[in-house]
């Protein structure tokens, strides 16, 4: 039986907190309400969640059905957060989300379609959960997404008072930093799925 390990925890929310990089989509989700009228948190983190528990779960066998691996996945899953990194340092739009135009109504399906997917369960999230399982046990990747899954909570809850207290230059900041801890990961992924 796997033990809970609190260091992989740890780890492994450290690496989904800055892949999925709720603070840096904080311009997203304000500009979202500002059209839309409102965001339900709830709704976006239990889709969000869903997707990435049934990831965790049957990404695997989902990529059986294609014949391709684990480990070369890594490697692609590696690639997207490079890229990712590369557009959180350099401030540069690689991954541009699709938003759905609608009126008052569409509230709800904004929470879902861009909010929780692609914009917080998008594929960079997804090829990250498969390439965590690479090297961290399941449990300890399950509990590093619902810890990631609270914090995506608060911060939808307090999106505003956030935007308040960070300021525009605050929010980069993180987020430059965030995207060179990501090139580091997808780095370190590269070489341990490579065997360099």
């Amino acid at each position: 039986m796997v033990q809970i390990d609190f260091k992989e925890i740890i780890s492994v929310s450290l690496i989904l907190f800055s892949v999925i990089d709720v603070v840096g989509a904080i311009p997203v989700i304000i500009d979202l309400r500002r059209r839309m009228g409102d965001i339900h948190p709830a709704s976006a983190t239990l889709v969000a969640g869903g997707i990435m528990i049934s990831f965790l779960y049957i990404g695997e066998g989902i990529l059986k059905l294609f014949g391709v691996d684990v480990a070369s996945f890594a490697v692609a899953g590696a690639l997207i957060i490079f890229l990712i990194g590369l557009e959180m340092t350099l401030g540069r739009d690689i991954f541009k989300p699709h938003v759905t135009e609608g009126g008052g109504k569409a509230t709800r399906t904004a929470s879902i379609v861009p909010l929780a997917f692609p914009i917080l369960a998008g594929a960079g999230t997804m090829t990250t959960i498969l390439s965590l399982k690479a090297e961290f046990a399941r449990p300890n990747i399950l509990a590093g997404i619902l810890l990631n899954l609270v914090f995506i909570y608060a911060v939808l809850r307090a999106s505003s008072w956030i935007e308040r207290k960070l300021g525009i230059a605050g929010a980069e900041i993180l987020r430059k930093v965030f995207g060179v801890i990501l090139l580091a990961i997808a780095i370190k992924l590269f070489k341990t799925n490579l065997g360099l």
